[in-house]
């Protein structure tokens, strides 16, 4: 029996999982590393401790496999992908914090450079945002002079977390084409590192890791006496994807953690339009697949912030619970995390709006909540413009897919949710890509929902729904994109 490890850094913790042939997993694990925000909008972790994460959560996935006398054939790694950092390149001793892609602080380079968010676009399929990486290159090289110096004299690499984690772990440095992408620095149609791309952000190619594709002989993860091929790197959305089944052109899949996402596989063509991101979904030496997909910044870290806001112990939260019997008036505007797809607003304030009177606590957690469903609403319907989007149902998986928010989606979208029979669909994704590596007419188990769930509420409370959602955006300054 061949053993296949995958790991999962996220956010705010790191899981392993070790599979079996069949993909049932044998053993899992999972390690929480603290986000420090050292002022408003600033959010970094210590890459240094993930690093020692990963190599702890290896160690003990040998040691498993060792006591049921198995090895392991090879690994993979999802990441979470707007987090960035500048390490050095002899030393690999980290330069700065991993900077979270939760955090703004390079939204004045995203206001300075509105001269050329229409090339970006056009060159790399995303927006300008300074929640990724060429905004937080430049805002690191114009405000500490070390790092400006260490990328003078091409001492340092700035990639993201997963190209500091890959070269730490095998000593190869190099950076995946599904990563890459949120560097604003990657030509898209190329997969290489773009001269134009690289000078909005004064950065040059010295200081950037190869590109390379998701699947791909990354090195050996070396452990005492045992080492294991790392043979695939990719983002955490991207790998969700594939791990609910969205091989194929059209597929679509909602997937909700600490961020959220509304994915769509767009074929051998990527599939740019305004607002949404268009990526690498996967690929390796022979073939190359694209992802359309909208991104919202705070789904389960909302739920965080608002246990702080709202001085609730994180064990009383039971944000579900909360929801599932409570109804909310009003609408809740979540500018903290910055709102990503279809609008790219950077760092302003959390708002209530339409509320009559102070709301209670849960009331405010339930527009929270629905919060998360308007954006995904709103990303729905910017991507059906492009081509009309006729899923008889969409499969959630994630942390956050609890009932009370599936419920709301539904309600919105008008299709029926289905509730992933696995919530860690991104290391199944994963291993998915290691077993195709191995055999290109490898065909995974059809996916399986544990629960569907269907429109419930009246079309008259979902328009007024959704023109008071509208009616709040505008009031913070933002178009809306559906018209109603």
């Amino acid at each position: 029996m061949s053993l296949y490890l995958v790991l999962d850094q996220g956010t705010s913790s790191t899981k392993s999982f070790l599979f079996n042939d069949d993909g049932a997993v044998l053993h899992s694990n999972r390690m929480k590393h603290p986000l420090r925000r050292p002022k408003p909008h600033h959010v970094e972790s210590d890459a240094l401790e993930i690093v020692e994460t990963c190599a702890t959560l290896i160690s003990e996935s040998i040691e498993y496999s060792k006591s049921i006398r198995e090895t392991i054939k090879c690994m993979g790694l999802a990441v979470q992908r707007s987090t960035f950092l500048f390490w050095d390149k002899k030393s690999l001793k980290p330069l700065t914090p991993a900077i979270s892609w939760q955090d703004s602080r390079a939204k004045d380079i995203e206001v300075e450079l509105q001269y050329s968010k229409t090339k970006i676009f056009e060159k790399t399929g995303q927006p300008l945002s300074g929640h990724f990486g060429g905004p937080k290159f430049l805002h690191f090289i114009r405000n500490d002079p070390s790092i400006r110096s260490a990328v003078n004299n091409t001492s340092a690499w700035f990639g993201p977390l997963s190209s500091f984690l890959a070269h730490s772990l095998t000593g190869n440095c190099s950076i995946d084409e599904s990563i890459a992408c949120r560097s604003l620095m990657m030509n898209l149609a190329s997969q290489q590192w773009d001269k134009e791309l690289c000078s909005f952000f004064e950065a040059s190619s010295d200081v950037l890791p190869d590109t390379k594709p998701t699947v791909h002989d990354f090195g050996l993860v070396e452990m005492n006496d045992d080492s294991i091929p790392l043979y695939c790197v990719i983002g955490d959305q991207q790998a969700a994807l594939i791990g609910q089944g969205g091989w194929e052109s059209g597929s679509m899949a909602i997937n909700l953690g600490t961020s959220g996402s509304l994915q769509i596989n767009s074929g051998l063509t990527p599939a740019k339009v305004n607002g949404l991101l268009s990526s690498v979904l996967w690929s390796s030496k022979s073939e190359r697949h694209f992802i359309l997909e909208g991104t919202i910044n705070a789904c389960n870290a909302l739920f965080y912030g608002l246990e702080a806001d709202l001085n609730i112990p994180h064990r009383e939260m039971l944000w579900e619970e909360r929801c599932s019997k409570t109804e909310s008036s009003g609408i809740f505007f979540p500018g903290f995390w910055g709102i990503a797809a279809p609008y790219w607003i950077s760092g302003k304030s959390n708002v209530l709006h339409g509320f009559s009177t102070e709301p209670s606590p849960n009331e405010t957690i339930r527009a929270g909540m629905e919060s998360v469903g308007f954006l995904i609403h709103d990303i729905f319907s910017i991507a059906n413009t492009k081509k009309p989007l006729q899923p008889d149902v969409i499969t959630v998986s994630g942390g956050g897919a609890r009932e009370p928010l599936l419920q709301f989606l539904t309600d919105m979208l008008q299709i029926p949710i289905g509730l992933s029979s696995m919530k860690d669909k991104t290391a199944m994704g994963v291993f998915n890509l290691l077993k195709k590596s191995e055999d290109s007419d490898w065909t995974p188990e059809p996916m399986h929902c544990s629960a569907i769930m269907s429109p419930k509420m009246s079309s008259e409370k979902r328009l007024k729904k959704l023109k008071n959602w509208n009616k709040a955006l505008s009031s913070e300054g933002i178009n809306p994109v559906s018209g109603l």
